[in-house]
């Protein structure tokens, strides 16, 4: 198939795949994934969209994310996420998910006050775009690999994707729709040559090449060649570090850090991290092994998966 056809094909089995997800709602960041979605599934009835804008920072996603509702006609609720807010959530995320990496928690934090504003408007079904990252080589850390290389790396991702929202919607007794994890949309992706996910453009090297390319001419330019940015630094939640190094003095850390070390055997890596594991102890417990006999993560002592190189509790890497 050339670049023609699959750039069709893809646009015709995620038209499927939205059709087969039916929802009220979207979580809309106003990046390439959640844009595509949001297009597909406003021509099949009404959809709300919601994004969050967290208070003490900058939120990119927002100016995006209004230009997409606007542009589809979507009823667009912003919810402005204070720290007060984002303290109180907290808990809920680390309890929920199991973990104290801060990557996590700082993006998974914004899922669940989406989720939970989706519901507060009487939305109980929710589209995200989880796994088009994944699929098509959306991440940064990707693009230097070698052909070769990234399809390696791609299929260790592919065996281990999980996305926080399912968890999180199930605790609020909501339903989340992911259209790109699909079977059959899912099927047709892996199996696309890994030069046509990584590609140059203007002079960059940009994942999702061709996924962009499929719906070039159908979304705004600025949102078709957006430069992805993770759900921290849309929101604004990626200022979470500089916050907590302000709240927490440095002799407090260090004391504090020491005695995790001592009394857990856990290492505590930045002040943002001291927070979460202190929730995440008082929530759960300290971090242990279920199974002695297999792979631990030396950070923190959990289990990992035997070919892991990253601890979902901790958050550790490499390991």
């Amino acid at each position: 198939m050339d670049v023609d056809e699959i750039c069709l094909k893809l646009r015709n089995l995620l038209e499927i795949s939205v059709e087969r997800n039916p929802a009220e709602g979207i979580l809309l960041s106003g990046g390439l994934d959640t844009s595509i979605v949001a297009t597909l599934a406003s021509r099949l009835g009404e959809l709300k969209a919601f994004t969050v804008a967290f208070e003490e920072a900058p939120s990119p996603d927002v100016e995006y994310a209004r230009q997409m509702a606007e542009r589809l006609g979507l009823e667009h609720t912003v919810h402005s996420l204070s720290m007060k807010e984002l303290e109180s959530e907290l808990p809920t995320v680390i309890r929920v998910l199991k973990t104290f990496d801060p990557m996590e928690v700082r993006n998974s934090v914004v899922i669940l006050v989406g989720l939970k504003a989706a519901r507060k408007a009487g939305v109980k079904t929710v589209l995200t775009g989880d796994g088009a990252d994944e699929l098509f080589a959306g991440y940064s850390f990707l693009f230097n690999y070698s052909e070769e290389e990234l399809e390696r790396e791609l299929r260790k991702i592919w065996e281990n994707m999980r996305f926080s929202s399912i968890d999180l919607a199930v605790h609020l007794r909501m339903q989340v729709r992911l259209p790109y994890l699909d079977e059959d949309f899912q099927s047709f992706a892996k199996g696309i040559d890994p030069s046509l996910k990584v590609r140059r453009e203007n002079g960059r090297p940009v994942g999702k090449w061709i996924l962009r390319k499929a719906f070039e001419g159908i979304l705004p330019h600025s949102i078709v060649w957006r430069v992805k940015t993770p759900i921290e630094q849309g929101s604004g939640t990626s200022h979470l570090p500089l916050l907590f190094d302000e709240l927490i003095s440095d002799e407090e850390f260090e004391e504090k850090k020491r005695k995790v070390l001592e009394r857990d055997h856990v290492e505590i890596r930045d002040k943002e991290h001291l927070v979460y594991y202190e929730i995440y102890r008082s929530e759960i417990g300290v971090p242990s092994p279920e199974n002695p006999e297999g792979k631990i993560c030396p950070k923190c002592n959990s289990n990992v998966q035997e070919k892991a190189t990253y601890c979902r509790v901790c958050g550790a890497y490499p390991i």
